[in-house]
């Protein structure tokens, strides 16, 4: 217990890796987030932040609560993409823990994803939570936020006193998630929790699709646990069912259950079992249909011609840049093209040569677009046609809705290419690796949402928080494409899941422990 105002350590390094994705630079992390020491605060505490939302809800909770002074280090965010260049993430992990090690601190606050590779790594949080326990030491409390989708290990639920994962998907609670962070430290340093965790991982290691938390088997598992946890008062300080991300491709992979006691270890365990044993029993419900291709085009055609049907929203379920997509697929925007397809809305394509392109033509130009001009991966293929240039931005916009809601977006530039003339397929091209998950990346460029027959999106679930407005569940569909994140498991090459692991392999046995 400390009667001082608590010094409380920032940091983070922020990457979700798909093992099929090409390598995150140092590049990558600067173009989208890197902060350095008072940065972190003026950025966090500013109108529209850059840092994710566990950071800013932390600090503005940190703040609201009483004195604390602040110890900001280093936090840093990729867009997902493959394994984290090592020698840049040993770089900042040493300059995170030499700060510490500088500088007296009563508690360290860590915003991770917890899905990171690196190219030298398969547990690369493991490596940074254990080497931040190894300099504070065993009494220091470290208190982490993770994703839903962060593939825990044993050495990250060992360094850390207490994992605090978000608990809905699309992820709208990221803020609430660095509160209830903000909150524990307070509750730890005051002497009023000395927290016990318990981890249980699974062998179940199932596609992003079956992860959605308003319905489903995996809300059914978040719903059980939180219930529990309040029925059992005050002996459980968190819950966390994490569903894992099986595109890392990782011995880690795989869904874990966290609970942390607040004072007694066996509460704990005796629910992260319950929820482990529910899990199991119901691991046939973590298989989700997916549209055909053939039947998502001829429906958009049919909607363009007919409207009295309700309009429709696609998620390019294959290429999606929020799970290490490159954003850059034409599968489904080529069929849709051949198909005359009209009242399509398409976002968003990740082209920057192409995006300069149609700045450099204006607005109402003509001209032969080529996408993927040089292809980056397998799956970015050259695809040409003829197109107008109905808009375009050089300027970042403010996100409104969901995932980004609040967040400072940088696309620039960006442009609205229409594709069959007035009324066929307008499609956004972006500059920067983003998933289509608010409608700002439309509405920016002037489109209206509520007009087109069929919006296409590049994102696997997030979109749905953004997008609910005009699209309720019933009028969402995933779409059977290819790509680094097909949520077909058996379009993939594995090495690296602990097999047997199901769905992949319908064998696959798991014994509860015997605490």
């Amino acid at each position: 217990m400390t009667s001082n105002p608590p010094r409380v350590a920032i940091c983070g390094i922020d990457l979700e890796s798909n093992a099929f994705s090409p390598p995150a630079s140092e590049a990558d992390f600067r173009n989208l987030c890197y902060l350095e020491g008072d940065e972190i605060l003026a950025d966090a505490r500013g109108a529209a932040p850059r840092c994710i939302a566990d950071v800013v809800g932390f600090v503005s909770t940190m703040d609201a609560t009483g004195p604390w002074e602040p110890v900001p280090l280093v936090y840093t965010h990729c867009h997902p993409w493959g394994p984290a260049d090592q020698d840049f993430f040993d770089r900042v992990v040493a300059q995170i823990a030499d700060g510490i090690a500088a500088n007296r601190v009563d508690a360290v606050f860590v915003a991770n994803h917890g899905a990171m590779l690196t190219t030298g790594s398969m547990d690369p949080d493991g490596d940074f939570l254990e080497r931040l326990r190894d300099t504070v030491g065993p009494d220091i409390p470290v208190v982490v936020t993770l994703d839903l989708h962060a593939n825990v290990s044993a050495r990250m639920a060992e360094a850390a006193d207490i994992l605090i994962a978000y608990q809905t998907n699309p992820h709208v609670d990221m803020f609430e998630r660095g509160e209830e962070a903000a909150h524990v430290v307070r509750t730890i340093l005051g002497g009023n929790a000395h927290p016990q965790s318990a981890f249980i991982k699974l062998p179940l290691a199932p596609p992003s699709t079956t992860l959605l938390t308003r319905e489903g088997p995996y809300a059914d598992l978040i719903d059980y646990g939180l219930r529990r946890k309040r029925e059992l008062g005050g002996a459980i300080l968190n819950v966390s069912v994490v569903g894992g991300f099986v595109f890392s491709d990782t011995p880690r992979a795989g869904l874990s259950i966290a609970v942390t006691g607040r004072h007694e270890l066996e509460p704990a365990q005796r629910l992260a079992r319950e929820i482990a044993e529910l899990a199991w029993a119901d691991r046939a419900r973590f298989q989700r249909p997916l549209t055909p291709l053939a039947d998502a085009v001829e429906s958009a055609v049919e909607r363009g011609s007919n409207a009295a049907l309700p309009p429709l929203i696609y998620s390019d379920a294959g290429d999606n840049p929020g799970g290490g997509g490159g954003g850059d697929t034409m599968e489904l925007l080529s069929a849709l093209t051949a198909a005359n397809a009209r009242g399509v809305l398409y976002g968003s394509v990740y082209d920057p040569t192409l995006a300069a392109e149609a700045i450099q033509h204006g607005v109402g130009a003509e001209f032969t677009a080529v996408f993927n001009r040089e292809p980056a991966t397998r799956f970015s293929a050259r695809f040409e046609i003829p197109v107008r240039v109905s808009a375009t931005s050089t300027e970042p916009f403010v996100g409104r809705l969901g995932l980004f809601n609040g967040m400072l977006l940088n696309t620039a530039p960006s442009c609205a290419l229409e594709i069959g003339g007035p009324g066929g397929i307008t499609v956004v091209v972006i500059s920067n690796r983003y998933q289509t998950a608010d409608p700002m990346f439309f509405e920016h460029l002037g489109l209206d949402i509520g007009l087109a027959r069929t919006v296409c999106v590049k994102s696997r679930g997030h979109f749905r928080a953004g997008f609910e407005p005009w699209f309720p569940p019933k009028q969402v569909q995933e779409v059977d494409t290819a790509g680094f994140t097909s949520p077909d498991l058996s379009r993939f090459d594995w090495t690296g899941l602990p097999r047997p692991v199901y769905p992949l392999d319908k064998d696959a046995e798991w014994v509860p422990p015997n605490w």
